[in-house]
């Protein structure tokens, strides 16, 4: 599983009154404890900071890439915030997203190539949110065939289907399940991601949600998650499930990941 830790958000309140303080000890910290209870990618996002976005997105960088060896997502609907951030970063990025809608597809592909970076790839075009696992599938399709034939390699690009809350309507989550089970066996080498605890918006005991939709998408093809990696509970169901679906050669991740909890 490719872990996208997603915990430095100016949406998030610590983080907000972190990044007007520039409190840089505190995002580092978070970023530090992230990587070391397991995410492959450490998510920056700056998106709530409409007037000064470019600014601190690039601070954000900057702060983080200076204590982890991971690389990082830039998060953001800004183009310009995006290459921005990318010409700072070290090494490969993922960017957080492109879309099928014309105008964000057009200004972003040649910041994403420019910068080689990664691309999460987001199933939505100009009309809209999706409802079923079709339209997220057409739209998939749509992107492969642009992102593909721009030359991005599919180890290099991660769907997102989309996921919206069951408050909303009760079967979004069979539409994501049904769209990660496509897109699986159509795409076999391209990532598929999503950001998982939207799936619980407006509920309460909002984790148990969130952990248990998190299995169901893995066993579906989902290899990657935008999720808090200080959730003990969710990594370690990420991680028995993993071994549970024989992605674990020899149980190693398991083994290991249970001695390192019984030497906390």
């Amino acid at each position: 599983m490719i872990i996208i830790g997603e915990l430095i958000n100016s949406s998030r309140k610590n983080i907000k009154l972190a990044v007007e303080n520039k409190d840089v000890a505190y995002i580092q910290e978070i970023a530090k404890k992230q990587e070391a209870a397991g995410a492959n990618y450490i998510d920056v996002n700056a998106g709530t900071r409409v007037h000064d976005e470019i600014e601190v997105l690039s601070w954000l960088v900057k702060i983080v890439q200076e204590v982890v060896s991971v690389p990082l997502c830039i998060d953001s609907p800004n183009p310009l915030a995006i290459d921005a951030a990318l010409k700072l970063h070290k090494g490969q990025a993922l960017v957080n997203s492109i879309t099928a809608e014309k105008d964000r597809y057009d200004q972003l592909l040649p910041i994403i190539l420019d910068n080689n970076a990664c691309i999460v790839a987001l199933c939505m075009d100009e009309t809209g949110m999706p409802e079923t696992a079709q339209q997220r599938i057409d739209v998939a399709n749509r992107l492969a065939d642009g992102l593909l034939g721009a030359g991005i390699k599919p180890e290099d690009i991660f769907f997102d289907p989309l996921v919206k809350p069951l408050s909303v309507d009760v079967n979004f989550g069979n539409e994501v399940l049904d769209t990660i089970e496509t897109l699986r066996k159509q795409y076999p080498d391209i990532n598929i991601t999503s950001g998982l605890s939207n799936i619980s918006f407006g509920l309460p005991n909002r984790s148990d949600i969130n952990q248990a939709f998190l299995v169901m998408c893995m066993t579906k093809g989902m290899n990657s998650a935008i999720i808090d990696p200080l959730d003990e509970r969710m990594m370690s169901l990420l991680v028995s499930a993993e071994t549970a679906l024989g992605k674990d050669k020899f149980c190693m991740k398991y083994l290991k990941y249970q001695r390192a909890k019984t030497n906390k």
